[in-house]
């Protein structure tokens, strides 16, 4: 199973110290980074689970939900919620391939290739665990931006 536990203690950290920040280091910009994030994350998590249900090729699928701007002093808390809520779907993601690799069997690969090739599908060809790294250092990176 998918060690997430990286993705929740850095987006839970992230979070905490903006709960914690004055109100002139959010006005600052803090704040934006911190959605900006949080929207990311939850556009990523949206994607995969829409694969995981299927929709994964657009056809039927429903469009993407941004996250709202509910102001300065909750994005610490929508960003927790979107951390969570990837790290779920990355759970799920990692499900769904391990089922597909079992049932696929000595297949030549054309269901990858086309997954991969699939127009909105960025992350289709990303292992779960390369997803997980790079949302990591996504969050890292803003966090160091955001409250330097």
């Amino acid at each position: 199973m998918l060690d997430t536990s990286p993705l929740t203690a850095a987006v839970e950290r992230f979070a905490d110290r903006l709960r914690a920040a004055p109100q002139s280091r959010l006005q600052q910009g803090a704040a934006e980074v911190a959605l900006d994030l949080a929207r990311e994350l939850s556009l990523r998590a949206q994607r995969l689970e829409a694969a995981a249900a299927g929709a994964g090729d657009g056809a039927g699928a429903a469009p993407a939900r941004t996250m709202p701007d509910a102001g300065i002093f909750v994005v610490g808390d929508q960003l927790a919620v979107a951390g969570l809520d990837l790290a779920e779907a990355l759970h799920g993601a990692e499900a769904g391939a391990a089922g597909r690799a079992g049932t696929r069997g000595a297949q030549d690969g054309t269901e990858a290739r086309e997954a991969q090739d699939a127009p909105g599908a960025p992350d289709a060809a990303k292992a779960p665990s390369e997803m997980l790294d790079e949302a990591v250092r996504l969050v890292d990176q803003a966090e160091a931006g955001a409250l330097r």
